[in-house]
C-alpha cells in the first residue's frame, strides 16, 4: 500500500473551517461523541426512549418530541461528524433509519422539478428505483460509469453530482476532489456516498465535497445487526433542507439502534485496520487462481483503480470482487464455503459472499462474485476460499 493508505491519521491542515493534526484514528473512533465525564454515570448513557419530553412554557429547548431530536442521536451524530469531519466547525451531521434514508433525504430536499441530476451508471442497485422517483417528480437524470471521472462529461447544467466511490460492486474509483471542482464551477452541489470506504478510508468533505452521505449498516457499525444511515454536510442551508426532510418523512433511528451504532464506532478502527488488511491478502491469494478473472480491489498496484485510490484513500476498503467462469461455478464456490456467509450485505466481522446476478440491475457477468472481508483469521480466511475453488470445479 501507499503510504496515504496506511498507518493512523490524525486531522489534516489548511483551508477553512479545518484543525491542525489531531488524534490518530483509533483514539478518536474510541473517544468519538463522547459526553464529559460525570461522577457515578457511564461512559456512554444508555438510549433514551421518549416520544416526547417535559416541555412547559416556550419550546426553546434541544428536545421536544421523539420525532425531532433524542439525546441518543446527538451523541451518535456528534461521533460520526468526528470522523467524518474531524475538527471542522461547518459540518452538521444527521442520522436516518438506513442508507437509502440519507440518500433519498439529500436527493430530494436539494431537487426540484426541472433540475438536473447526476448518478452513477454503476452505483449501488437502489439507484435506479431514486431515478425511476426522480423522473416523477420531474427531474432530469443523467447517468456515467464511476470510471474515468466520466460523470464530467455530464455537469453542465446540473444542480446536484452523486459520486459513489469505491463503487458497489465494481470497485470502480473517481477523483472526488476533480469532480467536486468542477461540479462546483457549474454551480452544482456534490455528495459523496462513503459508504464502502468508511471515514476512516476517505473524507469527501476534505475533498471538497458537499455531503458524505453513508449506509451506517455496513462497516461503520460492522456487526450486521442494525440499519442506520447518515449525511454529513457542510453548508448550513442544504443541511437545514435534509433536517427538514428527516423531520417530514419520520426516517429516524430508533433510539436502541443509534445506541449500539454507537457503541460499535468505538471499535472500528481495530476492524476496518483488519479487514482491509485481510482484504488484500485475500485479493493476492485469488490473484493466482487461474479461474478467477477481472479481479478488483483498489489496494492491489496493478488495480485500475489503484492510482486515484492511494491518492485520495487512507484505507482501501474490505470488498473484493471477481468472477468465476460460469453461474454455476459461482453457485458451487459460494456453497463449499464454510466461513463466508452468503449474504447481500457487506462490512461485517463475518465474512460474506454473493453472487450478484442474482439480483438482477448490476451490469455484471452471471458469475461475478462479490466478498466482504470479515475479521476472521487470515490464514483460515484464504484457506476456506482456496479450498471452495478446489470444491467447485467439475
Amino acid at each position: 500500500m501507499s503510504e496515504s493508505a496506511t498507518g493512523d491519521q490524525g486531522g489534516t491542515t489548511g483551508g477553512a473551517g479545518r484543525a491542525a493534526p489531531g488524534p490518530g484514528d483509533g483514539t478518536r473512533a474510541v473517544r468519538a461523541g463522547l459526553p464529559e465525564a460525570v461522577k457515578y454515570e457511564p461512559t456512554l448513557p444508555g438510549p433514551v426512549f421518549a416520544a416526547h419530553f417535559h416541555l412547559p412554557g416556550d419550546p426553546t429547548g434541544p428536545y421536544t418530541y421523539g420525532r425531532d431530536e433524542n439525546p441518543t442521536w446527538t451523541l451518535l451524530e456528534r461521533a460520526i461528524g468526528e470522523l467524518e469531519a474531524p475538527g471542522r466547525d461547518d459540518a452538521e451531521t444527521l442520522v436516518f433509519a438506513s442508507g437509502m434514508a440519507a440518500t433519498s433525504a439529500v436527493l430530494f430536499s436539494q431537487l426540484r422539478a426541472g433540475d438536473v441530476c447526476v448518478l452513477p451508471s454503476d452505483g449501488y442497485q437502489a439507484l435506479p428505483l431514486v431515478r425511476a422517483q426522480l423522473e416523477t417528480y420531474g427531474i432530469e437524470v443523467r447517468t456515467a460509469p464511476t470510471g474515468g471521472d466520466a460523470q464530467l462529461d455530464a455537469l453542465d447544467g446540473a444542480k446536484l453530482l452523486w459520486i459513489e466511490t469505491p463503487s458497489n460492486p465494481g470497485l470502480d474509483v473517481c477523483d472526488i476532489r476533480r469532480l467536486s471542482e468542477a461540479a462546483h464551477a457549474r454551480g452544482a452541489l456534490v455528495a459523496v456516498d462513503n459508504t464502502l470506504a468508511t471515514p476512516l478510508g476517505q473524507r469527501p468533505l476534505e475533498l471538497g465535497a458537499d455531503f458524505a452521505v453513508a449506509s451506517g449498516t455496513k462497516q461503520l457499525t460492522g456487526h450486521g445487526d442494525i440499519l442506520l444511515g447518515y449525511v454529513v454536510g457542510r453548508d448550513p442551508g442544504a443541511m437545514a433542507a435534509v433536517r427538514r426532510w428527516r423531520k417530514i418523512v419520520g426516517a429516524i433511528p430508533g433510539p436502541m439502534e443509534a445506541w449500539l451504532a454507537h457503541r460499535s464506532i468505538a471499535t472500528l478502527q481495530m476492524r476496518v485496520d483488519r479487514q482491509c488488511a485481510t482484504a488484500l491478502t485475500v485479493a493476492e491469494a485469488l490473484r493466482a487462481r487461474p479461474e478467477v478473472s477481472d479481479l478488483r480491489y483498489p489496494g492491489l498496484p496493478e488495480d485500475p483503480s489503484h492510482k486515484i485510490a492511494a491518492q485520495q484513500m487512507r484505507r482501501f476498503g474490505c470488498v473484493v470482487s471477481f468472477t468465476l467462469p460460469s453461474r454455476a461455478r459461482a453457485d458451487r464456490f459460494l456453497e463449499a464455503l464454510r466461513l463466508v456467509d452468503d449474504a447481500t450485505s457487506f462490512g461485517g466481522v463475518r465474512s460474506t459472499a454473493e453472487r450478484r446476478g442474482r439480483w438482477g440491475g448490476d451490469a455484471v457477468p452471471e458469475g461475478f462474485v462479490r466478498l466482504s472481508v470479515g475479521a476472521e483469521d487470515p490464514d483460515d480466511l484464504v484457506a476456506d476460499l482456496l479450498r471452495a475453488l478446489d470444491a467447485s470445479t467439475g
